[in-house]
């Protein structure tokens, strides 16, 4: 296991070892971008039914594909390293603000209703640890989602990945490291087999694989609210020669109309040096991030700064709760 990977165990949240449940998720959102949560609310009966239903969904209805287009691209034939795609096959569900899960094509009724219900579960669960780290950060409770909420509430949506073995894990990755773009990720993984990888002091860091965890971490918009007290984190998935990797990512975004910038009780006093974290809609981050992905973040973040100061539209930050 990871050198002192921070795993919070949430049924200490309710005990009298709170105060240092609260310090680890504090450190690691400090110091990792990234922790694990264990005894978490969502139920191990759920998990597994949604474990199972995503592995069969994958044989039935994408393994064939997948085999189709690493035939048609000539990956197994690469003599050098591929850069401009990821050994994943993946779909994406998306569960507000409206859902998408009716109209996904090739989903067995059992399948849609167990995702949906994971889905809520997952919401609750994003909304509890928001207010965590508002706890943590000394902002009022309800404060982070009402930054995130916008005019039509949070965008939240899954992506199903899975990862085939790869017969040159050395020339091409799962998936290219990149930090996320948006707000709050929550990731159910294989358990078996690993892959995920945070960048942490310039070293790659494995993330452990762990039964019934779930892996959180933070996107770039907590970074920006926080003025970067809390640190979006490049990381990537390493394929593997042996095994299929499961993997539903969870992402609970601002609202494409949120305004995002730094929480005004966060930088009170500081001048505008040092608030060095831009405001900007969320929509129009999403819009450079798109072709940005597998760059360093901190140009983004430049660019928004440059498109803020140009436009010279007061973005009034959002009024306390």
């Amino acid at each position: 296991m990871a050198e002192n990977f921070p795993i919070v165990d949430m049924s200490k949240l309710n005990t009298e070892e709170r105060a240092s449940a609260m310090d680890m998720i504090k450190d690691a959102c400090e110091n990792w971008g990234f922790f694990e949560l264990i005894n978490h609310p969502i139920s191990i009966e759920l998990m597994d039914k949604v474990e199972k239903l995503t592995k069969e969904h994958y044989k039935k209805c994408m393994e064939l594909r997948f085999k189709e287009m690493v035939t048609s691209k000539g990956l197994e034939s690469a003599q050098s390293e591929i850069n401009d795609l990821d050994w994943e096959s993946t779909f994406f569900l998306r569960h507000l603000p409206t859902s998408n899960i009716s109209e996904i094509p090739d989903l067995e009724q059992d399948y849609r209703e167990a995702m949906k219900e994971f889905a809520m579960e997952l919401e609750k669960l994003a909304e509890l640890l928001l207010d965590l780290l508002c706890e943590n950060l000394g902002l009022e409770k309800g404060y982070l989602k009402k930054v995130f909420h916008g005019s039509k509430g949070p965008n939240f949506g899954t992506k199903v990945s899975n990862y085939p073995p790869c017969p040159k894990p050395e020339l091409i990755k799962g998936l290219r490291a990149h930090t996320d773009a948006g707000g709050l990720i929550l990731l159910f993984q294989d358990d078996k087999v690993s892959g995920l990888q945070l960048l942490k002091d310039d070293k790659w860091i494995d993330v452990p694989p762990m039964r019934h965890s779930i892996v959180i971490n933070l996107g770039d918009q907590l970074e920006v609210i926080t003025n970067g007290k809390y640190k979006s984190v490049m990381h990537r998935v390493i394929a593997q020669t042996d095994g299929t990797r499961m993997s539903l990512a969870s992402f609970y975004n601002p609202g494409d109309d949120a305004l995002i910038s730094p929480a005004p009780a966060l930088v009170k006093g500081l001048d505008e040096k040092t608030q060095v974290y831009p405001k900007f809609v969320f929509d129009d981050y999403m819009k450079l991030y798109v072709g940005l992905k597998f760059q360093a973040k901190e140009p983004r973040f430049e660019a928004m700064k440059a498109m803020e100061s140009s436009s010279n539209v007061s973005l009034a930050p959002i009024a306390t709760v």
